[in-house]
C-alpha cells in the first residue's frame, strides 16, 4: 500500500454512527495513570536506528527500543515465537498511556518512522508515550527476504519480461522467508497489535494511524472492537475494492496531484513549462524517455522504473512539489542525482547499495491480504487503463504481478470491515489526497459502524503531517480530550 506514507499505485498493491459536536469518548481515561507503563516490554537504549538516507541515526531525548515476543502462528500460542521491534518516545507531561502508531506501507518499518516523525507529533507526546513497531514481516521483525531479486527488478531495461521477474522473485521469497510467509497479513499484525497493547499495560489500545495505517487499525477494529480506546485513521484506505478498482482510483489521484502541482508550479514561474498542460507533458515526456535513454549517475542509471517512481514520490505532499521542479529540470539537463535519490528513498535502498525489506514486506503483506490473483493478462489490461489516465506510470508492478506465483494462498479476511460495538473512530480524509483518495475515507467510515469523519479540503497524502492548524487542532482535542467532533466536520485548506 503506501509505505512510509508513499508507495507507487501498481504496488499499493495496495449506516455510520454519526456522533454529536464534543462527545467525549471515555476509553483513554481507563488506561494507567500517569508514570511507567506496567506491561511486559523490557525498554532499552536505541542501537540501530536508521534515517530515510539510509544512514544510521542518534536517538533523540527520551527514545527507547524493546522487543515483544509473539507467536509464529497466533493458531499455536505456545509454539515458536517471533521478535517485535518496537519504539516508544515516553510522554513529556502528565501521562495518559501509549499512543501506538503505524505510518503506512504495509513495508514501512515503524521503528525507523518513529525516531525521524516523533516531532510531528509533540502535542500529542506531552501526554502519551509515542510508541510503534515493526510488524511482523518486517525489517527488524522476522523481515521478509527475497535475494537481490527486487534489484534485478529496478535495473531491467523497459521491455523486461515483468512475469518472469515476478516468479523469480516469489521463489526469492520462499526460499529466504518460507517460514514466515505464511504468518504475515493484517490480521496477524492486528492479533500483534492487541498483545502489545497488553504489554504497554493499556486497557485499551490508542492508536494513530496513517495510510496503510488505517487498514491495520479499521482490522483491529474489527476483531477487538472493546479495546479500542482513541483511535485516529488518516489517510484512510478501503480494502473491499478490487485490485483494478485500486489501481484506477490512485492512477485518477495521482493525475490530479501532477495536474495540482503544475497549476502551482505556472503560478510561481515554473521551469518546465509556461502553462499546467505544457508542465505535465513535460514530465510525461521526461519519464517516457527514459525508456530508450537512461540517465547516468554516477555508475548508476535512472532507468524507466525508478523514474516513475522519483516523479511519484514528491506528488503525496504539496511541501514536496518545488522538488519535483527542481529535480526534473536538473534532470532534463544531465543531472539526475535528485530523482535517483528520490527513488532510493521509495524502494529502501541503503548507501551500501543493498535495500531494506519494504519492498519485499509489501509484496508479502498484500499477498497475504488478498485471494486475487490478477494475472499477467489482467494487469496488462489494468495497465492500459492506467496510462490512460496517468502516463507517468505505465508499469504493471512488481508486487502485484508477484501474487501470481505467491507460494502462499491469499485470504480476504483482512478486507471485512465492521467495528460494531467500538468506541468513536475518527477517520481523516484529504480532499487532495492523491495515493489514498478522499472516496475511501467516506467509504471506510460508513463500513466501520462506529466512525466520524473529518474531512480536509487540501491537498497531500496524511493530513495531520500537512500541519493544517485545523486538522491538527481537532485530532488533538480528540486524542487528548476525548472531544469527538461533530459529523460532517471540515478543515479548509
Amino acid at each position: 500500500m503506501l509505505g512510509c506514507m508513499k508507495k507507487p499505485i501498481a504496488t499499493f498493491l495496495l449506516g455510520a454512527l454519526l456522533l454529536s459536536a464534543c462527545g467525549t469518548a471515555d476509553p483513554a481515561a481507563k488506561t494507567p495513570p500517569a508514570g511507567n507503563s506496567t506491561g511486559t516490554v523490557a525498554w532499552s537504549t536505541c542501537t540501530d536506528l536508521v534515517g530515510p538516507d539510509g544512514k544510521q541515526l542518534t536517538p533523540g531525548p527520551g527514545v527507547e527500543c524493546g522487543k515483544l515476543q509473539v507467536p509464529l502462528d497466533h493458531a499455536q500460542p505456545g509454539g515458536e515465537k517471533i521478535d517485535l521491534a518496537l519504539i516508544r518516545v515516553k510522554a513529556t507531561g502528565e501521562r495518559l498511556g501509549s499512543l501506538v502508531f503505524n505510518f503506512g506501507g504495509p513495508g514501512a518499518s515503524g521503528v525507523d518512522s518513529m525516531a525521524v516523525a516523533a516531532p510531528a507529533f509533540a502535542k500529542l507526546g506531552t501526554r502519551y508515550d509515542l510508541v510503534s513497531f515493526d510488524p511482523r514481516g518486517v525489517d527488524r521483525s522476522a523481515g521478509v527476504t527475497c535475494g537481490d531479486e527486487f534489484a534485478k527488478s529496478l535495473a531491467a531495461d523497459a521491455d523486461a519480461d515483468q512475469d518472469a521477474m515476478s516468479k523469480e522473485l516469489a521463489q526469492a521469497c520462499q526460499r529466504e522467508s518460507g517460514k514466515v510467509l505464511p504468518h504475515v497479513g493484517t490480521v496477524n499484525a492486528a492479533k500483534d497489535l492487541d498483545l502489545l497493547r497488553a504489554a504497554l499495560g493499556d486497557q485499551r489500545l490508542n492508536y494513530f494511524g496513517l495510510s496503510y495505517g488505517t487498514h491495520l487499525g479499521a482490522v483491529y477494529a474489527t476483531h477487538f472492537p472493546k479495546n479500542v480506546g482513541r483511535f485516529v485513521l488518516d489517510s484512510a484506505f478501503d480494502p473491499s475494492v478490487t485490485y483494478e478498482e485500486r489501481a484506477v482510483i490512485q492512477a485518477t489521484g495521482f493525475d490530479q496531484a501532477l495536474e495540482a502541482f503544475a497549476e502551482d508550479c505556472v503560478a510561481k514561474s515554473c521551469e518546465l513549462g509556461g502553462d499546467p498542460a505544457t508542465v505535465v507533458k513535460t514530465v510525461e515526456d521526461f519519464v517516457e524517455g527514459l525508456k530508450t535513454n537512461p540517465i547516468k549517475v554516477g555508475d548508476r542509471e535512472l532507468t524507466f522504473w525508478l523514474g516513475q517512481l522519483a516523479v511519484i514520490t514528491p506528488l503525496y505532499a504539496k511541501q514536496s512539489w518545488p522538488v519535483l521542479e527542481q529535480a526534473t529540470a536538473a534532470a532534463r539537463k544531465g543531472n539526475a542525482t535528485i530523482l535517483l535519490a528520490l527513488a532510493d528513498s521509495y524502494t529502501g535502498r541503503r548507501p551500501d547499495g543493498t535495500y531494506n525489506t519494504m519492498m519485499t514486506s509489501l509484496a508479502a503483506i498484500n499477498c497475504a491480504d488478498y485471494a486475487e490473483r490478477p494475472t499477467a493478462a489482467q494487469m496488462k489490461r489494468v495497465n492500459e487503463r492506467i496510462k490512460d489516465i496517468f502516463p507517468v506510470l505505465s508499469f504493471d508492478g512488481i508486487s502485484s504481478g508477484t501474487c501470481e506465483h505467491w507460494p502462499v494462498r491469499g485470504d480476504d479476511a483482512a478486507r471485512r470491515i465492521d467495528a460494531t460495538g467500538s468506541a468513536p473512530i475518527l477517520v481523516v480524509g484529504g480532499k487532495g489526497d492523491p495515493a489514498t483518495p478522499f472516496q475511501w475515507a467516506t467509504s471506510l467510515t460508513e463500513k466501520l459502524r462506529t466512525g466520524v469523519l473529518l474531512t480536509y479540503e487540501g491537498e497531500g497524502h496524511g493530513a495531520y503531517l500537512t500541519g493544517d492548524g485545523c486538522v491538527m487542532k481537532t485530532v488533538d482535542a480528540y486524542v487528548i480530550e476525548g472531544k469527538v467532533p461533530a459529523a460532517g466536520t471540515t478543515c479548509a485548506a
